[in-house]
């Protein structure tokens, strides 16, 4: 119970952008000020938090403001993407203190990828400055789907090879940190809900746009990752009835009509962009091809612009089904293609998403850009460590028999 009151008081501290002083910990949290005053005692003395200088209007003795302290705890995070792997240390406020991006190994031999990305840990670690014993242990966020208990990959998307991969053991192995391992989707959202400020409040969807289109699910501030870790699998949602035929049998699944690779193949098909992903479709060479997709929009070309328009059309209505099965306030779109989409989307997909709503008599749906950043999926992999130490937690109260 001890340990339990003192992440709640911890979480507390971390969602007030101001900090709180021990008597609006004790209005916020519930429990006595002899208890406060004992938790903040021992999250002093851990270096987890600082007294903040002192707050006070009117009558009655000014009273000491808790913050966060940025130096008291880092994490690391990985985010393994096909086409580019992005690394960093956070601090304990979710600011990124190092930060580097190597293009992902190609080939099938999963051990030389983990080589190289121990290898450039320990570099992102020596260039930080960061002293090792207060580094609380490294995420990583990996496309899913995976096996969540074992820290396992189970044949991701444009990573050949990788079939049931034991990322976490691995990795362990090769830096010497302990190693949690989730979804990029799950990730994402972890990070919003510790680093994107507003955006990462209450209960919303990540819509994160990477190789794959996933979604992580936020309701009432908890991430909500499902019976095995793989919540958010939205890849076979139909969004165009006669589109393309799906690997599941369904024609116009989002995986089949609306990824960044189909958009390619569409804008190949049309003659704006040569054929190179028909004879490699690795996720550097989509990521390449895509990028000029969008600057093609971008210098107004009519195909190229019907492609993304029509692509977000087919997203909102993927977007649709969640929100009103979900019944969430928020939408947030992120993840590492974002950023060449996010001008017309954001155009877009908020009059089609509420004219969709279910409750669009009862409430609207925020839609927005994530608060996180390009890196969403490398900053929720450090979130992980954090939540995963300083998070409150039912578990936490279990008892041992």
């Amino acid at each position: 119970m001890g340990d339990f009151n003192l992440t709640v008081i911890l979480d507390a501290i971390r969602r007030s952008s101001g900090g709180l002083s021990r008597v609006e910990l004790a209005q916020i949290v519930g429990l006595s000020p002899q208890t406060i005053s004992n938790i903040s005692r021992r999250l002093l003395d851990q270096h987890l938090i600082v007294e903040a200088g002192k707050e006070g209007s009117g009558p009655g003795k000014p009273r000491t403001i808790l913050r966060l302290n940025p130096s008291g705890m880092y994490a690391i995070g990985v985010h393994l993407d096909p086409a580019v792997t992005t690394f960093v240390v956070l601090d304990l406020v979710g600011a990124v203190v190092q930060h580097s991006r190597i293009k992902t190994p190609g080939g099938n031999d999963p051990g030389a990828v983990i080589s190289t990305i121990a290898a450039e840990i320990g570099q992102l670690v020596t260039d930080s400055g960061v002293d090792t014993a207060k580094i609380a242990g490294l995420g990583l966020a990996a496309p899913g789907p995976i096996d969540l208990d074992n820290g396992t990959v189970v044949d991701p998307p444009l990573l050949p090879g990788w079939d049931r991969v034991e990322l976490r053991n691995a990795l362990t192995e090769a830096t010497g940190y302990s190693v949690l391992v989730d979804k990029d989707v799950t990730s994402a959202a972890v990070a919003e809900t510790w680093a994107g400020g507003p955006s990462g409040t209450g209960s919303f969807i990540f819509m994160y746009m990477g190789t794959g289109i996933g979604c992580g699910i936020v309701l009432n501030d908890e991430v909500v990752r499902g019976t095995s870790g793989n919540a958010g699998e939205i890849g076979h949602i139909v969004v165009d009835p006669g589109g393309p035929l799906c690997d599941c049998g369904l024609h116009g699944c989002v995986k089949s009509s609306a990824i960044p690779q189909v958009l390619v193949a569409e804008a190949e098909a049309a003659g704006i962009l040569d054929g190179g992903s028909r004879t490699d479709n690795s996720g550097a060479v989509v990521q390449q091809s895509f990028s000029r997709l969008c600057d093609l929009a971008d210098e107004g070309n009519a195909q190229a612009l019907a492609i993304i328009d029509k692509s977000a059309v087919l997203v909102s209505r993927a977007v649709s089904v969640v929100t009103n099965t979900l019944d969430v306030e928020r939408v947030v779109f992120g993840g590492p293609y974002w950023s060449r989409l996010s001008e017309r989307y954001l155009e877009r997909i908020p009059p089609l998403l509420e004219a969709n709503s279910a409750a669009r008599l009862i409430h609207t749906i925020e839609v927005v850009g994530t608060g996180v950043g390009e890196d969403v999926g490398a900053i929720g992999a450090a979130c992980l460590v954090l939540e995963h130490m300083l998070a409150p937690r039912a578990q936490r109260l279990l008892l041992e028999s």
